[in-house]
């Protein structure tokens, strides 16, 4: 029988990219052009990568900005290495639990200033560039500059976007309307779109970098200086003394000072990391969602998941009762392990993963079962119990909304890139909010904050508790699979909840079923809607699965009669995956997602 396994490797929606000399693969042509133009110029990959991921910044506002967090897993080739870059900001030293309760909010909203964290992804990217760089800052900036000042062609996503959040900017947010509204209207997908305040910051940056001197990394440091303790952080902390309009639907001032972001700074740290399929899999560790995708490896190993036929019903029932306990893992344990004692060893052993993973049945489980691993007793939060408590037929929301942070939807609202240079340097990250809609735009420096603190829970004694300086547990979740035979890929997607549950399949299928990068990110996809979102107003629909129809509808069918609350999702709607590695003879390649008309790879 043919089926569509069989159909993805005859055919795919574009080729996998091979070639010796470097590859780069992004959420959009533009940035992987860019990065490409960065190699082509001598630059390694931690020098296209932050080039990339700046013109990222201004292509895709309704997606990530500078002001919003980025994780970054890179291997080093000179130390031969996985490491993870953090650029997850903390909360406020004003922000605690009863800070928020005296104001009247009972959970923090996704849009405006009180979900705000420090900035994070700005200074991760000094640190990178700084660190394992060669280019100076303006070398890596003229790209997002350029685009900043003489316009880039609108994405249809950012229009809609734009549409939806007009009556928001014109009401609420008038340096919002001012960038995005301009001359009143909502500007048409595919015109040139300009950000003249964010040329303006940007190239200050520059110019106050090069006014500390000729030393590359004197400059960055100027620059991390400009942003984190001049005047950008003075513009930030004036700005959030002023009541701006938020998800609540009243106005709040904002919590964040310009103290915080000069006492923040990104860090290099080890990642999380569990052998799979004769690789290493790494992720960030527990401020991140990272490990529930070690976590769901580690079970699919325990129940063979190399006997399950590619798209077929078995496995993707198995893949989604396996998410649901990693996830359920996640409500209860996960945090900031510099705050909170995370039983992060004793998550990823492979003993409590396989006592795990014999929990799943042949039905689907209704129910959110964390467990208790080296006798960790799980605590779940209020909020989540209250949303699982529902009956799973309440719909989810879907599109952007006033007051709604990312949502959970197929599309994401997250950017992501890979790099690989011809020295053996390896970078995937994934940046993310200070979305257009996120948060009133800064006028004077034409980008917004970020939301992330919307992942805090406002219940003492939980592991994702909200108190000053903590890390919220983030989606972010860019990876990497190093071999011993010097073969490494790094991957990632947009898409919050869902990014490490749509990375399963595409993992199962390049690393145990052997596909291309290509076809692994071309074969249908799905995700389970049973835990409560990371964003607000963080519902859950116990049961669900959202799966694309190019599963077919006897394999959907089968999964409705095992229990699944299924939607079908389209042909194409869900993930936006790319990936870029060195295979074990040296060749490098390259693969990106059709799905949303504007992911590419580039490379020779």
């Amino acid at each position: 029988m043919v089926t569509w396994a069989t159909l993805v490797l005859m055919f795919t929606t574009r080729p996998e990219l091979l070639g010796t000399f470097g590859m780069v693969a992004s959420t959009h042509w533009l940035a992987s052009a860019t990065g490409m133009a960065v190699l082509e110029d001598g630059g390694n990959a931690y020098d296209a990568a932050v080039a990339a991921g700046f013109v990222l910044h201004v292509t895709e506002p309704h997606l990530n900005g500078i002001g919003g967090d980025m994780p970054v897993l890179a291997y080093d080739a000179a130390s031969q290495r996985p490491l993870v870059i953090c650029g997850q900001g903390v909360a406020p030293q004003a922000a605690g639990i009863a800070q928020m309760l005296d104001q009247g909010v009972q959970a923090i909203p996704g849009t405006g200033l009180l979900a705000a964290t420090v900035p994070g992804t700005f200074g991760a990217w000094m640190l990178m560039l700084s660190r394992y760089g060669t280019k100076s800052l303006r070398e890596v900036l003229q790209y997002a500059i350029g685009y900043a000042e003489h316009g880039h062609p609108l994405l249809p996503g950012a229009a809609r976007t734009i549409a939806t959040m007009a009556p928001v900017f014109t009401e609420h947010w008038p340096a919002s309307a001012q960038i995005y509204l301009p001359g009143g209207r909502v500007p048409a997908a595919g015109t040139l779109f300009t950000n003249k305040p964010l040329a303006a910051t940007l190239s200050r940056i520059v110019t106050e970098a090069e006014a500390a001197g000729t030393d590359r990394q004197a400059q960055i440091e100027a620059a991390r200086r400009a942003f984190y303790s001049g005047f950008v952080a003075e513009e930030i902390d004036a700005f959030f003394r002023t009541e701006q309009w938020d998800g609540t639907g009243a106005p709040h001032a904002g919590l964040l000072t310009g103290a915080d972001l000069d006492a923040w700074r990104a860090t290099e740290e080890e990642p999380a990391l569990v052998d799979f399929a004769g690789v290493q899999i790494a992720k960030t560790k527990s401020w991140g969602q990272g490990p529930v995708l070690l976590q769901q490896l580690g079970m699919l190993q325990a129940l063979q998941v190399d006997s399950m036929e590619p798209g077929s019903a078995d496995l993707v029932h198995t893949m989604v009762e396996v998410a649901k306990l990693a996830f359920a893992d996640r409500e209860a344990h996960y945090g900031d392990p510099d705050h909170v004692d995370v039983p992060l060893d004793a998550l990823l052993d492979q003993q409590y993963l396989t006592r795990r993973a014999g929990m799943v049945g042949a039905a689907a489980d209704l129910r959110l079962r964390p467990g208790s691993p080296a006798s960790h007793p799980p605590r779940l939060p209020q909020a989540v119990l209250a949303a699982m408590a529902g009956d799973g037929d309440r719909p989810l929301p879907d599109g952007l909304a006033p007051g709604q942070g990312e949502p959970t939807v197929g599309r994401g609202d997250t950017c992501h890139l890979d790099v690989v240079d011809r020295w053996g340097n390896v970078v995937a990250a994934t940046p993310s909010g200070g979305w257009l809609q996120s948060s009133p735009t800064i006028p004077a420096l034409g980008f917004a904050l970020g939301t992330r603190a919307q992942m805090f829970w406002l219940e003492d004694g939980v592991a994702a508790a909200l108190a000053p300086g903590r890390r919220p547990r983030t989606t972010l979740s860019p990876g990497l699979a190093v071999g011993p035979d010097g073969a490494v890929m790094a991957f990632g997607t947009p898409g919050g909840d869902q990014q490490d549950q749509w990375t399963v399949p595409f993992l199962i299928n390049n690393l145990v079923h052997g596909m291309n990068s290509q076809a692994a990110i071309d074969a249908p996809t799905w995700h389970s809607t049973h835990m409560p979102s990371s964003f607000a107003p963080r519902p859950a629909q116990p049961g669900g699965l959202h799966a694309e129809s190019r599963l077919g509808a006897a394999v959907l069918d089968e999964l409705r009669r095992r229990g699944h609350r299924v939607t079908e999702s389209g042909e194409w709607s869900l993930g936006r995956l790319s990936a870029a590695g060195i295979r074990p003879d040296g060749v490098r390649y390259a693969a990106a997602n059709a799905r949303g008309m504007q992911g590419y790879a580039v490379g020779r």
